[in-house]
């Protein structure tokens, strides 16, 4: 039987708090979990847009990111693949003041990522789009937290 620890508060957390499409996906193996949002803007103008792997399209636009939690010890990490890369200790976990931070700081980050894509596509001279992960601000308010109640990595 598998104990999910920070996982079911999580999963809660987001189903709860997190406005847009979300999943959350567990790597056993690597001892990491990742989560991945999607944001969706209509594309009414017809823009045409490259994306990073050089694909063009006048289509509707879905845009997908993701963070991870992970392992310092045991994970094996290419962060600059993530929006952001968090560790955390397995037998400490995650308490449920930081997930419930980490989700509501998630949802600003896409709602500003959202803004952004939409004037991204409102100027004809931007070259560029990508979501932004405000780290200092992140670990800001992730100091000021008073964690208490802590869940484990899963066990399975």
């Amino acid at each position: 039987m598998s104990k999910y620890g920070f996982l079911d508060v999580l999963d809660k957390t987001m189903e709860k708090d997190f406005p847009y499409d979300f999943e959350i996906n567990w790597d056993k193996k690597n001892h990491a979990v990742e989560v991945a949002f999607l944001l969706e803007v209509e594309n009414q103008a017809g823009i045409e847009t490259v994306d990073d792997e050089g694909n063009r399209t006048t289509e509707d636009i879905f845009f997908e990111e993701a963070v991870l939690f992970y392992n310092p010890l045991k994970s094996t990490v290419q962060e600059e693949e993530y929006l952001a890369a968090i560790p955390y200790e397995q037998k400490k976990g995650l308490s449920s003041e930081f997930l419930a931070y980490f989700v509501g700081f998630l949802a600003e980050t896409a709602e500003k990522g959202l803004d952004d894509l939409m004037d991204f596509l409102a100027d004809e001279e931007a070259e560029e789009f990508a979501i932004v992960w405000d780290k200092e601000a992140f670990e800001n308010g992730r100091a000021a937290l008073q964690e208490k109640d802590f869940h484990p990595y899963p066990r399975y």
